[in-house]
């Protein structure tokens, strides 16, 4: 594989790990800027919206820029808003940073994708693109636990400065390693790329990675208080909580995309309905220990399971504009994130408790599994219609 791909890891690695080591350090962060729990978590509620609007709106803009020039403006975007969250003196100067950094996050994988299905041969593409995103399910087995100790050892500024060096050695690494790359011949316009969402399965889709991702977010984005106050483990706990988190992501991930092409959608019907059941359950394994660690695990296995199929059916749909798509989907995931930060502070801050997000997360990924039954539906009806509509012989 060419040495690019490593570059491109880096720079996943990277944003993996500031998107989601702030829920690790989140009490940390609360109490250094005298705010709620439920409102540090603005900070993944803001970084997602950053994602889901500079996701397509970057890559649109970009459409007419080289591919490794973007990806170096993105990665220098990104380190910006680390360094500006590393040494915010106000929350709201933190939040900034977040969205800052944020605004490349969606644009880099969509980009990034391209670049990385262009270094190799054409039977070697899924290969280069799953070797990029390995650095974001590495991110969450090592750079989030390693981030979160560090973090509450040293202070999570420190944190946030190791995350930005990170994003300077990514950024080194495109401008040394990506070679130069002009867009094909046949390179799109904004409007060839919007056009792909006139299809109603497309926002099916979006749907079902908004609500069945968000399922995930629901219980994850506080986990740390849930389980140092819920189940009883120390801080510092949390680190190797985050760990079985992260193993169970990447597992996940690896089985969705192994079934996912062989039966996509029965892979999305049973990893969305089993979500929805540990989810629920989450609210009573939570005041376990050992149930709540397993439970963990199996909440990133089952909810990393539906990545592959939830992408390769965005792709399938929107088959005209794969890079706004990939990327517009990514935006998904993250309204996903905002949707369930949002959603679980309100139940927190009406005094339901911090297990209340389990369920909350629950009926999240179950309207995800409805939705999945209608774009089914609807994509049997769409292949029967030509058979149908067919004329019928004059004798």
């Amino acid at each position: 594989m060419p040495l690019a791909l490593v570059a491109l890891a880096i720079g996943a690695f990277g944003i993996g790990t500031t998107e989601f080591v702030i829920m690790g350090v989140l009490p940390e962060v609360a109490g250094d800027f005298g705010v709620s729990i439920p409102t540090a978590g603005w900070l993944v509620t803001g970084y997602a919206l950053g994602v889901v609007v500079g996701a397509p709106l970057l890559t649109v803009l970009g459409t007419r820029v080289p591919r490794k020039k973007m990806l170096m403006a993105l990665m220098g975007l990104f380190v910006v808003g680390n360094a500006l969250s590393a040494v915010a003196p106000a929350f709201s100067v933190m939040l900034a940073g977040r969205v800052v950094s944020s605004l490349a996050h969606g644009a880099f994988f969509g980009v990034g994708s391209v670049v990385a299905a262009s270094l190799v041969a054409p039977e070697k593409k899924a290969s280069a693109i799953s070797l990029m995103f390995t650095g974001l399910t590495a991110a969450n087995v090592v750079g989030v636990p390693v981030g979160t100790m560090i973090g509450q050892a040293a202070g999570w500024r420190v944190t946030f400065a190791i995350v930005a060096a990170l994003g300077v050695v990514g950024l080194l690494g495109v401008a040394r390693l990506v070679p130069d790359l002009d867009h094909p011949g046949g390179a799109t316009t904004a409007r060839t790329e919007f056009a792909a969402f006139r299809n109603p399965q497309v926002w099916l889709a979006m749907g079902m990675t908004v609500l069945g991702f968000g399922g995930v977010f629901a219980a994850v984005t506080y986990i740390a208080p849930m389980m140092t106050e819920v189940a009883g483990y120390s801080p510092g706990a949390v680190t190797w909580l985050l760990v079985l988190l992260g193993v169970g992501m990447f597992a996940g991930n690896l089985l969705g995309g192994r079934y996912a092409d062989r039966a996509l959608m029965p892979m999305l019907f049973g990893s969305l309905g089993a979500l929805s059941l540990v989810l629920l359950l989450f609210t009573f394994t939570a005041h376990d220990k050992v149930l709540a660690a397993i439970t963990l695990t199996l909440i990133g296995a089952l909810g990393f399971a539906t990545v592959p199929p939830l992408q390769k059916w965005v792709l399938d749909q929107a088959a005209a504009a794969p890079t706004l798509a990939s990327a517009a989907n990514i935006g998904a995931f993250n309204l996903g994130n905002a949707l369930a930060a949002w959603l679980g502070g309100l139940v927190i801050s009406a005094g339901l408790g911090y297990t209340a997000p389990n369920w909350v997360g629950a009926v999240l990924s179950g309207s995800a599994l409805l939705l999945s039954f209608l774009a089914a539906a609807l994509d049997r009806r769409a292949k029967a219609a030509p058979a149908d509509a067919a004329p019928t012989p004059v004798r």
